[in-house]
């Protein structure tokens, strides 16, 4: 068998047409007949009891169907959850289950109405009494719970002690909300025979039908989760959230469809965010700048019931070479909302803090920083004691060096103007794990002249569909304009989410096998039909290139053959589980360098410039992978300066849920950036080499930043974001 490689392009995106012209249909766009409304009633308090709820106005609005409590809502089961992808939800209560409250903003009531303005309306005159407690919402945090020795080898805490250079210092990292611009929102209906079919805006169509079979208590067949399209999810839209529960429910009640979709301040309280972090990090070198030693001692927010930790330490001691290593983990359980996944968890929050670290150990030895992160490069994974399957880091901060003029920078603060502006110069390393899990392809030739790909995985705007559709082109020599992608249904074969960057390089082996099986079908059944143009011909005899065999084009070659279809199916199992790919420690790298400039006059701090170059394997489409690294840069600004979930001491409420009150970053700050990728595939993931891109882009873009704003003012930020506040009040000082 030829391997054909794959060349990367820069295509449009096959879905893009539907999308601009409003043809592509969102969870919240579908409507079916009958259909009624849910708006949920919560909690305002954050710790108590609901010691009674009045439904009795509410239910006298005309329009109103019925609203279900702890009471009325019918039995909803806890989930049981197992390791990998298919069974997980970070709330891991159903909602309404009892009448105790431990965050603002849960869930206490629904309300099912014939309109949505009505359903909104008497969930405001629903009447809630509370036994309140004061909430625990300390932004001190220690490992209180779910402690860990996450990692560790040699002596480090012994090895700081003496060491002739060392750093240490408390790094902290506000609650972050992923606020997508589609709402979170669920459609449900049941069937007449007790099918639940849900609409559902999710990155996992199988892990939420697997949960929602589990909570309301129906055998996982009896659910099919469709999500065609997503408006962005930033990993908020993982798994299962109580809403989705909540519109399933009342719709197997009134046996009428129901559509729920969550409000802004919903969307701040009731489907995650990223937690807050404190990150005490120490570091020590000689006077050279190798490094002898690191401690990474972190605790993360969690929600009085989570189970889910920030994984802030998952880097610090892989990155770069250090002989001894100790990470150790908690959390602070506190009344808020359950946290969840945020683009690039984990590593994104723990970057931030070994990368400044970096820093500013760079600034006590006198070495550049770029000079620091090389001299410490290793191409062995430490932790994990397995090379690493391919790794380019050292070029990328070459490479990123050279493009943005690093060789011009003064390494003295506030030395380096344009103009009125202070220019600031910094740098930061950057990894994100790759890897498969689990997919399964159908690839059809059809009579019409078509092909047809199927995979029960996603396009979170990411490129999923085009990317498909370029194997499939890259494969057969079939045009785009015959090719159709059908994706986001659990009812198709079962695909990955669309999370973790994991997408595109686990259905990469399952589509190739897919295709090639169908190919070899193909061949198989012209050569035993009688009719057929092929017939008696030997497999190896029969070519295939531009949908044609052996100069037959397959849609004529059906027709012959008197078939509908051909098929063929591929399947691809996790990395782990691959003989030679569990030997290597697989993961994407990249470097980013940023400019930033600083007016004392009118106390304006702005990105001016940023360049990132990645080392993620094989880049299939340049377009959306570009797109990809712009699009984390920005929301590293916004993590890096704006970005902060703000809470009343009181009861708990979110004071800032809007998008108003919490500042992201806009067209209006978007720097001039400049994106590299560097071209090594790593066949060890897979045929292609591809590794994914959604993370990596994200993680060390804010210590770059705020390095780069050191080197500007002087003043050293380590608990995010930066305010122009924090930089005055050093100055005044």
């Amino acid at each position: 068998m030829v391997i054909k490689e794959i060349k990367p392009t820069r295509v449009a995106r096959i879905d893009g047409p539907s999308k601009v012209t409003g043809t592509a249909k969102y969870t919240s766009d579908y409507n079916f007949p009958n259909l009624t409304y849910a708006v949920p009633v919560c909690a305002k308090i954050a710790k108590g009891t609901l010691t009674a709820i009045d439904v009795t106005a509410a239910k006298k609005i005309k329009g109103v169907i019925d609203i279900y409590t702890h009471q009325t809502i019918g039995p909803l089961y806890r989930p049981t959850f197992e390791p990998g992808m298919d069974y997980r939800a970070d709330e891991n209560r159903p909602p309404l289950e009892d009448t105790e409250i431990t965050y603002y903003g849960q869930y206490i009531a629904v309300v099912i109405a014939e309109s949505f303005e009505i359903a909104q309306h008497a969930a405001k005159a629903v009447k809630a009494t509370y036994k309140a407690e004061k909430p625990n919402l300390d932004l001190n945090y220690k490992q209180e719970d779910l402690k860990k020795v996450e990692s560790e080898r040699g002596s480090a805490k012994d090895i700081i002690a003496s060491a002739p250079a060392k750093i240490s210092n408390l790094y902290t990292t506000p609650i972050e909300v992923h606020n997508p611009i589609e709402l979170h929102s669920s459609v449900a209906y049941w069937t007449d025979n007790d099918h639940l079919v849900l609409y559902e805006a999710t990155q996992a169509v199988v892990s939420v039908r697997n949960v929602v079979a589990q909570v309301l208590g129906v055998a996982e067949e009896n659910v099919q989760v469709i999500s065609k399209f997503i408006g962005s999810g930033f990993g908020g839209k993982a798994w299962m959230w109580p809403h989705c529960a909540l519109a399933a429910a009342a719709a197997r009640k009134i046996k009428r469809p129901v559509k729920l979709v969550i409000d802004r301040h919903m969307a701040f309280t009731n489907v995650g965010h990223r937690a807050r972090t404190h990150q005490q990090m120490s570091l020590a070198s000689d006077r050279n700048g190798q490094l002898q030693a690191l401690t990474h001692d972190y605790s993360s927010q969690a929600a009085i019931y989570s189970e889910y930790k920030e994984n802030c330490g998952e880097v610090s001691g892989l990155l770069y070479k250090i002989p001894a290593v100790k990470v150790t983990s908690g959390v602070a359980r506190r009344n808020q909302s359950v946290q969840t996944s945020m683009r690039g968890p984990g590593a994104v929050p723990g970057s931030f803090a070994l990368e400044s670290a970096l820093d500013e150990l760079a600034i006590e030895l006198k070495m550049d920083p770029v000079q620091l992160r090389i001299a410490n490069d290793v191409q062995e994974d430490q932790n994990a004691k397995k090379p690493f399957s391919s790794r380019y880091l050292k070029e990328c901060l070459e490479t990123g060096a050279t493009k943005f003029g690093w060789s011009k920078r003064n390494a003295k603060v506030g030395s380096m103007r344009d103009g009125e502006e202070i220019l600031g110069w910094g740098v930061a390393g950057c990894t994100w794990h790759a890897g498969r899990i689990p997919a399964n392809v159908t690839f059809k030739f059809l009579n019409t002249g078509r092909v047809h790909l199927s995979c029960g995985t996603h396009d979170l705007g990411t490129g999923m569909y085009t990317v498909l559709a370029q194997m499939v082109t890259n494969e057969t020599g079939i045009d785009f304009s015959k090719i159709d992608i059908e994706i986001g249904d659990s009812k198709l074969p079962k695909g990955p989410l669309a999370g973790g960057s994991l997408a595109t390089a686990s259905v990469v082996p399952a589509v190739l096998q897919a295709i090639r099986a169908a190919i070899k079908n193909m061949k198989t059944t012209a050569i035993k039909t009688s009719n057929s143009p092929l017939k008696g011909k030997k497999e190896e005899d029969i070519t295939f290139a531009n949908g044609k065999f052996s100069g037959t084009e397959f849609g004529a070659l059906l027709k012959k053959l008197n078939k509908g279809s051909i098929e063929g199916r591929g399947s691809s199992k996790a990395n782990g589980e691959d003989p030679e790919a569990k030997n290597f420690s697989v993961r994407s790298f990249g470097a980013h360098f940023v400019e930033v400039g600083w007016n004392p006059e009118i106390a304006k701090l702005r990105v001016r410039r940023v360049v990132s170059v990645i080392d993620a394997g094989r880049i299939i489409n340049f377009r959306p992978a570009q797109n990809q690294i712009e699009g984390a840069v920005i929301m590293g600004i916004g993590m890096a300066m704006m970005e902060e979930a703000l809470y009343d001491s009181r009861d708990g409420n979110c004071v800032n849920s809007n998008l108003a009150d919490y500042v992201m970053a806009v067209h209006a700050d978007c720097p001039d950036m400049s994106v590299t990728f560097l071209d090594y595939p790593d066949k060890v993931l897979n045929e292609y080499g591809s590794r994914g891109i959604g993370e990596i882009g994200l993680a060390g873009t804010a210590a770059a930043i705020t390095n780069a704003v050191y080197h500007a003012t002087g003043v050293r930020v380590r608990e995010l974001p930066v305010t122009i506040e924090k930089l005055l009040k050093v100055n005044n000082a």
